[in-house]
């Protein structure tokens, strides 16, 4: 069947999904592209215009990915903008931001497939949490919210203190990656 074309410049992310499909014996090809990226509130869209872009270049089929944390202090912020948040105030700024706030928040992951000539596929994956106000050792692996967001549903500990398995079962990006696989499984 060959690989599966999956098109980031996120080591962090190729990691995690290719991760996820290997369990479910899908091997991926990881392509760095620089895609454009349209700015919006749902990373559904976003996800889909990547990839159509990404088919134009390529013209195979092809899976790409965006991810969004949302904090119910600052309703859709940063959302699709949380990696230019970051880049730009650092996670001690978005923590300020929460200061005396609520610090509840939730990740929302989108995959897109898409065969040239076809439709966009969208799977996506939702993780509720809190942003803790002492962040973790970031582990090497780590992708920058890793070291603050504690995963409603784990043991109160933050993704960077997690096994990458651990994460990937309650992460937003993991519960899309097995969206896709399940579905891909029964195509």
């Amino acid at each position: 069947m060959g690989r599966l074309v999956f098109v980031t410049g996120n080591p962090g992310k190729a990691r995690e999904v290719s991760h996820v499909l290997e369990e479910y014996g899908v091997a991926l090809e990881v392509v760095a592209a620089d895609l454009p990226e349209r700015r919006g509130d749902r990373v559904e869209e976003i996800a889909r215009d990547k990839a159509l872009a990404a088919s134009q270049i390529l013209g195979r089929p092809l899976i790409v990915e965006d991810t969004g944390l949302f904090l119910e202090a600052y309703p859709d912020f940063p959302g699709p903008l949380s990696k230019w948040v970051v880049q730009r105030i650092g996670i001690a700024g978005v923590l300020r931001l929460l200061e005396g706030r609520s610090r509840e928040a939730h990740f929302r992951s989108a995959l897109a497939y898409l065969e040239p000539a076809g439709r966009p596929q969208v799977f996506s994956g939702v993780a509720a949490g809190t942003l803790r106000s002492d962040p973790a050792r970031a582990g090497e692996a780590s992708l920058p919210y890793d070291p603050v967001f504690a995963p409603s549903e784990g043991d109160g500990r933050v993704y960077s203190e997690m096994e990458l398995d651990e994460k990937l079962a309650l992460s937003s990006r993991g519960r899309a990656a097995r969206a896709f696989a399940e579905w891909w499984l029964r195509r």
